[in-house]
């Protein structure tokens, strides 16, 4: 009969061990968003570079609309960026590189942060410099936001926003 009380004993020692172990492993020593396949995780012991300076001269902005444009519905959206390349989102941290994005109804993104994933945060990481969007009747504020090979943004410097009036 004692055999019994030994099993769940050691059971019950098991199952703490793992749950103190598992606890350990699930604190993330780095920014661990993934974005197109690519994780962003550094190995224990490495440092991720900071984001890259900006080079004088360098701007974002819209190549083809001006705040205030009327446009129907879908339209077109080409992206500009001057002193610097458009490059894919690779993971690669280049000098004076990276990638856009859309923002939809948004303002810039602070520096360092990882640009989401979502609806309203459009990527454009294989280095394309035009889209084409459909939006409801109405006005739109837009953001183009720059970031580097992680989908970090670039801030306010390396950004442009305007409001279109989509027409019914």
């Amino acid at each position: 009969m004692r055999k019994f009380h030994f099993i769940p004993a050691l059971m019950i020692l098991g199952v703490v061990a793992c749950n103190d172990a598992a606890t350990d492993s699930k604190t993330p020593a780095a920014d661990t968003t993934s974005h197109a396949g690519h994780d962003h995780a550094s190995a224990p012991g490495t440092e991720i570079a900071p984001v890259p300076e900006i080079p004088a001269g360098a701007k974002v902005y819209f190549k083809n609309l001006k705040d205030g444009q009327t446009v129907t519905s879908p339209f077109k959206v080409e992206f500009g960026a001057d002193n610097l390349s458009v490059d894919t989102a690779n993971g690669i941290i280049k000098p004076a590189s990276g990638h856009h994005h859309v923002l939809i109804g948004l303002d810039s993104i602070a520096s360092g942060t990882v640009v989401p994933k979502d609806s309203v945060h459009l990527h454009f990481g294989n280095a394309q410099k035009e889209t084409e969007l459909t939006l409801a009747p109405g006005k739109h504020k837009i953001a183009l936001q720059f970031a580097d090979g992680l989908h970090r943004s670039y801030g306010s410097k390396l950004s442009a926003t305007i409001t279109v009036e989509v027409k019914k």
